[in-house]
């Protein structure tokens, strides 16, 4: 699976809008902190799948990475997409590597 960091996030996200964050943490984390994109939960992926591009780098976020990572395994091995990156670290990352003015929980 590729990762990407959160300072790679960071860079990538200063250079170029053509791609697409997904989110798959409940509603009630996404109000606590979140990086924008599409909130789709994990629960939620079977039937919200289309929503998530297969033309531009995709980067799924979680908490710390695991949910994010067992959406990445679903997506590509169930509907074939060859366009995901991870979070590595999640969005607990982000705060700490990146913005530490971020809520963390």
């Amino acid at each position: 699976m590729d990762e990407i960091t959160a300072q790679e996030l960071k860079e990538r996200l200063s250079r170029s809008s053509n791609i697409q964050l997904v989110d798959v943490r409940e509603p009630s984390e996404f109000e606590i902190c979140n990086l924008g994109g599409e909130l789709i939960p994990m629960g939620e992926l079977p039937k919200q799948a289309n929503r998530i591009k297969r033309d531009v780098p995709v980067i799924m976020i979680c908490h710390h990475g695991f949910r994010s990572a067992q959406a990445i395994n679903y997506l590509s091995q169930r509907l074939g997409y060859d366009n995901l990156l991870n979070l590595k670290g999640g969005i607990h990352a982000w705060a700490t590597q990146v913005d530490p003015t971020m809520t963390k929980y």
